[in-house]
C-alpha cells in the first residue's frame, strides 16, 4: 500500500513540474490505463492535446519513452470541442515490457507551431511472476498449439486462383496440342446422284399420266403447259440451249442441228398445238391429248443419251481446310499468351498460400 502511495506521490510531482502557467490556452496531458503490470502484459497510455482552432497540428514524439518499454501499436484522433472553437488531439499507446522494474517516463513533447509543450510525466512498475522453484513437479507443461480455422475471406482468393490455373492449364494443352497436330479440317458432304436427263424426264411424264385432274376438269391448258415444259427442261439439259426462254420456231431451228428430221416433225406439230391450247384456247380431241403424249414420250426415247447413265455419280465430297498461316501465328501468340497468364497465376498462387500457412 505504501509503495503505491509513492508512485502516486511521484507522479504528482512530474505533473506540478511541467505546468506552464504562459501556455493556459494549450492543455496537454497524459494518462495511463495502470501503473503496474506483469511482465508481458499490456497496457495504454492516453497523450490529449487541447488548442484554439487557430493553431496548427501539433506533432507528437514518444523519444522520452526508456528503451525497455516497447510500443506495440500508435492510434491518432482528433475531435471538435465547444461548438468547433477548440479542437483536442489525442494519441493512444499500446506498451508492454518483458523486464520487471519501476520505470519513470518522463513529460512527452509535442511541438505546435514552432513552440515545445511538455505533458505530465508518468510512472509504471512492472513485476515478475513468481515461480514456486521448491516444488517444480507441480509446473504446468506447455499446452499443444490450437488450431485455428481458415474464414472463408482468407482461402477465397486461393480458391479462384486454383481454378484460374487449372483451366488456363487445360486451355493451354489443348492449343498447344492442335498446333502440335496441325491437321486440317476435313469435312465430307454427302452428294445426291443426278439423275440422267432422260431418265429425269420420263419420271415426270409418268407423274402427268396419273393425274388425271385436267381430264375431269377439261383444264387442257393446264396439261400442254405441264407436257412442254417437261420437254424443255430436256433439251435445255440434254442439248445444251435454254430451250426455256425461247419460242416454238426458236427451238425447232436449234433442234435442226442436234436431232434428226423425224423427231423434230412430230415435236414440231405438238409444240404448234401446245401454243394454240394455251394462247388461242383450242380444245383438241381427247386422242389428240393422247398422241401428243406418246409424241413426247417418243422424242425423249429417240434422242436420249444412253452414255449419260454409263457415267459415274459421285456419291460424296470431301472438303479439305487447311490452316492459314494466320490462325497458325494466332494459335501461336495464344500459347505464348497463356503461359504468361499461367506462370502469374502460379506465382500468385505460391504467394497466397505462404501467406496463408505462414
Amino acid at each position: 500500500m505504501m509503495k503505491k502511495r509513492i508512485l502516486y506521490i511521484a507522479a504528482l510531482l512530474f505533473t506540478l513540474s511541467s505546468l506552464d502557467a504562459g501556455a493556459q490556452h494549450v492543455v496537454m496531458n497524459a494518462t495511463i490505463d495502470t501503473i503496474q503490470m506483469r511482465i508481458g502484459e499490456q497496457t495504454r497510455i492516453k497523450l490529449e492535446l487541447s488548442v484554439d482552432s487557430g493553431y496548427g497540428t501539433p506533432e507528437f514524439t514518444t523519444d522520452n519513452m526508456p528503451g525497455k518499454i516497447e510500443v506495440l501499436e500508435t492510434k491518432n484522433d482528433v475531435r471538435q470541442l465547444n461548438q468547433g472553437k477548440r479542437k483536442l488531439y489525442s494519441n493512444e499507446y499500446l506498451i508492454t515490457c518483458f523486464d520487471s522494474a519501476t520505470y519513470v517516463i518522463p513529460p512527452f513533447k509535442a511541438v505546435l507551431d514552432t513552440t515545445e509543450y511538455l505533458s505530465n510525466g508518468l510512472v509504471l512498475a512492472v513485476y515478475s511472476v513468481p515461480v514456486d522453484t521448491a516444488n517444480i513437479n507441480n509446473i504446468a507443461p506447455p499446452k499443444d498449439v490450437w488450431g485455428q480455422k481458415l474464414s472463408w475471406d482468407e482461402l477465397r482468393d486461393v480458391v479462384y486462383l486454383t481454378f484460374l490455373v487449372l483451366f488456363s492449364l487445360a486451355l493451354l494443352v489443348w492449343i498447344i496440342v492442335r498446333l502440335v497436330k496441325n491437321k486440317p479440317i476435313i469435312r465430307i458432304v454427302k452428294i445426291k446422284p443426278r439423275l440422267p436427263s432422260h431418265v429425269n424426264a420420263m419420271n415426270r411424264i409418268e407423274e402427268i399420266k396419273r393425274d388425271n385432274s385436267w381430264r375431269v376438269d377439261g383444264d387442257d391448258k393446264r396439261y400442254y403447259t405441264a407436257l412442254t415444259d417437261v420437254l424443255r427442261e430436256y433439251m435445255c439439259e440434254r442439248f445444251g440451249f435454254n430451250a426455256t426462254e425461247m419460242t416454238t420456231p426458236e427451238i425447232i431451228a436449234h433442234l435442226q442441228v442436234v436431232a434428226d428430221k423425224d423427231s423434230i416433225n412430230e415435236l414440231q406439230d405438238l409444240l404448234i398445238m401446245a401454243d394454240l391450247v394455251k394462247f388461242a384456247k383450242m380444245k383438241p380431241a381427247m386422242n389428240e391429248n393422247d398422241r401428243n403424249l406418246i409424241c413426247a414420250i417418243g422424242f425423249i426415247e429417240k434422242t436420249k443419251d444412253i452414255e449419260e447413265e454409263k457415267r459415274p455419280q459421285p456419291t460424296e465430297k470431301r472438303i479439305v481446310s487447311k490452316r492459314t498461316v494466320r490462325q497458325k501465328w494466332i494459335l501461336i501468340a495464344s500459347v505464348i499468351g497463356l503461359s504468361l497468364l499461367f506462370i502469374s497465376v502460379v506465382i500468385l498462387l505460391v504467394f497466397d498460400l505462404s501467406n496463408l500457412l505462414g
